[in-house]
């Protein structure tokens, strides 16, 4: 009788082992790439903080260059008074009726009154009064504005209303009405020089230059 060889069947791997393999794989592969991406942000970091100095510098530069710029626009306005030289009432009275026909005549009309007004208000009597030197500033400011292209002239003439107002309230009581009807003739303007605009331009010169006749002389 021949002999039968009789094999004991070998046992397959239990699944749950190689399930629990691959879980192992999976947890050490997420532990490397989460730690890969926690780390990029700490490394550039340091990229947009250095980023936002500029602009923090440059900002601060703007706020220092400032003041200079305004102190150059006072110096280009006392030099303009300065070339103008003295401008007297009659002098402002003439070219309000005779050159109404100047393409520039808004802008030439305020330098002279300004040019005007700078010197009156360094009079004995009125250079060491607050309010007049305030007004005054605010002329200055008004008018280095004024030569920007597109400026409105408005700003430069309701100033000059401003520092007359400033001056008859020392001691020119009988120009109260004159020079409140002058600041309404500044609000009122539209602050360009079309032809359209002529004729309230003038009327404004005018009645400024017949306010300036009084203010020559010091008040009683």
């Amino acid at each position: 009788m021949a002999d039968i060889n009789i094999q004991r069947k070998k046992s397959s791997p239990s699944p749950w082992l190689l399930v629990l393999l691959v879980l192992i794989v999976l947890a050490v592969v997420g532990y490397f790439l989460f730690r890969s991406d926690t780390a990029e942000p700490v490394e550039q970091a340091p990229a947009a903080t250095t980023s936002a100095a500029p602009v923090a510098a440059d900002s601060a530069a703007e706020a220092e260059t400032a003041p200079p710029l305004a102190d150059g626009d006072a110096a280009a306005v006392a030099d303009m008074a300065a070339a103008e030289g003295p401008v007297t009432a009659d002098e402002l009275a003439t070219f309000a009726t005779a050159e109404t026909d100047s393409p520039d005549y808004g802008r030439r009309g305020l330098q002279m009154l300004t040019a005007s007004l700078s010197s009156l208000a360094d009079r004995d009597d009125l250079r060491g009064d607050a309010t007049v030197a305030e007004r005054r500033n605010d002329l200055t400011s008004a008018i280095s504005r004024s030569s920007e292209p597109n400026a409105s002239l408005r700003p430069g003439f309701v100033a000059v209303a401003g520092l007359l107002q400033a001056i008859q309230q020392k001691g020119y009581p009988d120009l109260e009405k004159p020079v409140a009807e002058l600041g309404e003739q500044a609000r009122s303007l539209s602050g360009r020089t079309t032809p359209a605009d002529q004729p309230a331009l003038q009327a404004f010169f005018t009645k400024a230059a017949g306010i300036l006749q009084t203010l020559d002389e010091p008040a009683p």
